[in-house]
């Protein structure tokens, strides 16, 4: 079969680290799998919280074209720095300035330098269908403007929800209308549109009465088989009950409510102090580091700070019990995807709804409040009693395998070419 060119519009891209890129950087890895050559229009990196250069090796060997804005202009030539974690309260007061001037978001001025940088690309390539990924929303209006340009259908990949996302701040209403209108405009135009939960397809149909059932494909988040692979019949030594958190606290996210529990926990069970570590993979605010002292936990906290992906998959292989916590039900944490990959119990400290209901799918885990001291410190118990007598449950594997990168990725192989009527 002949291979098809797919142009992938994603401003967030290795070397930048964090989850964002996890769910982009494995498409593009096994779409030459299934007939597809990724052509990538992202940025050059001037500054950001992380970055993993390893994720480049994901796709090292492959005829993968990486087009940047920006590349000739002699700032982005430097090593890219790492910006400091801001304070939640930062975060907000930086996104109620930006979202004031910005529509629909702050990378709206690289949406110029992408669209001349597509010129060139289209010179080069011969480009069959357009993929955008967003967050940043700014990503599909290039896709569509490419699209209407280069008459080349497009396909837009919701990695979180637009006009319903209770973190998106719309100082008045001609904020918010504009951005109904962008989004209108959009999935007028785009040939599917891709989300990651049921929940943001249900909130997409709900908004949008012209787009029905088969205009929008779930295609969750996942985890890389091959990440996992060198660790087949690892054992993990049994001298400490290790229980790990891997990524960011995002937005209002605290690791506060657990603290207090396994403060709690150890109080009533003082010979657990010993045994337990409690470890934080990923960067965090200073105001969460206070809670590590504030509950006297620090000869119990690990904080290993940000480390690369495959670092990453390292300290979930090492733990006993893996956990996270959300507070909303309108968005998908990509590292509940990659537990499941590791194949451990999980503490989910989360309100009713899918992302709850897909971690007790795995019959491997305890879904709580997420601001329930109480209730996670009875789920530590219990998990520290069968850590004890061995007896962890683990995920079902049937349950694991439909969240495969490779298979997801051929789910999304077929809406591309569905785009093109193959």
């Amino acid at each position: 079969m002949e291979q098809k060119n797919v142009l992938i519009i994603a401003y967030y891209f290795p070397p930048m680290g964090l989850s964002g890129v996890q769910r982009t950087t494995k498409f593009v890895k096994y779409l030459p799998e299934y007939g597809w050559n990724p052509v990538i229009l992202t940025t050059s990196p001037g500054a950001f919280y992380a970055f993993d250069d390893t994720l480049i090796q994901d796709f090292e060997g492959q005829d993968v074209k990486i087009y940047r804005t920006h590349s000739d202009v002699k700032r982005y030539a430097k090593p890219p720095k790492n910006k400091k974690f801001p304070s939640y309260f930062k975060q907000k007061l930086g996104r109620l300035f930006l979202q004031t001037i910005y529509q629909p978001d702050s990378r709206i001025p690289w949406k110029k330098p992408a669209l001349n940088l597509a010129e060139k690309i289209f010179e080069e390539n011969k480009i069959d269908v357009i993929y955008a990924t967003a967050p940043p929303f700014t990503d599909f209006l290039v896709a569509l403007e490419i699209s209407k340009k280069f008459k080349i259908p497009f396909i837009v990949d919701y990695r979180d929800v637009w006009i319903d996302n209770p973190f998106h701040f719309y100082p008045t209403p001609f904020h918010k209308n504009k951005s109904i209108a962008y989004e209108t405009e959009i999935l007028t135009h785009a040939e599917k549109a891709i989300v990651t939960t049921r929940h943001t397809k249900e909130l997409l149909l709900r908004r949008y009465g012209f787009i029905n059932h088969e205009d929008v494909s779930i295609i969750p988040h996942g985890y890389d088989a091959s990440d996992f692979e060198k660790y087949n019949g690892f054992k993990k030594q049994k001298e400490k009950f290790v229980i790990t958190h891997s990524g960011l606290f995002q937005d209002d996210r605290t690791p506060k409510y657990f603290l207090k529990a396994l403060s709690n926990f150890i109080k009533k069970n003082k010979e657990a102090e010993s045994v337990i570590e409690a470890r934080f993979v990923g960067l965090m605010r200073s105001s969460h580091l206070k809670y590590i002292k504030k509950y006297n936990l620090q000869n119990i906290v690990n904080c290993t700070g940000y480390l690369n992906h495959e670092d990453s998959i390292k300290n979930l292989m090492e733990s006993d019990l893996l956990w996270f916590m959300i507070n909303d039900t309108v968005r998908s944490p990509g590292k509940l995807f990659e537990y499941f990959g590791a194949r451990k119990p999980i503490l989910a400290c989360a309100p009713e709804g899918i992302i709850r209901r897909t971690a007790l799918d795995s019959k491997a885990s305890i879904a709580v409040e997420p601001k329930s001291v109480n209730e996670i410190e009875n789920a530590i118990t219990t998990f520290y009693k069968l850590w004890q007598i061995n007896t962890l449950p683990v995920p079902r594997e049937d349950f694991v395998l439909q969240f495969d990168r490779r298979k997801l990725t051929g789910d999304l192989a077929k809406e591309l070419a569905l785009a093109l009527d193959l």
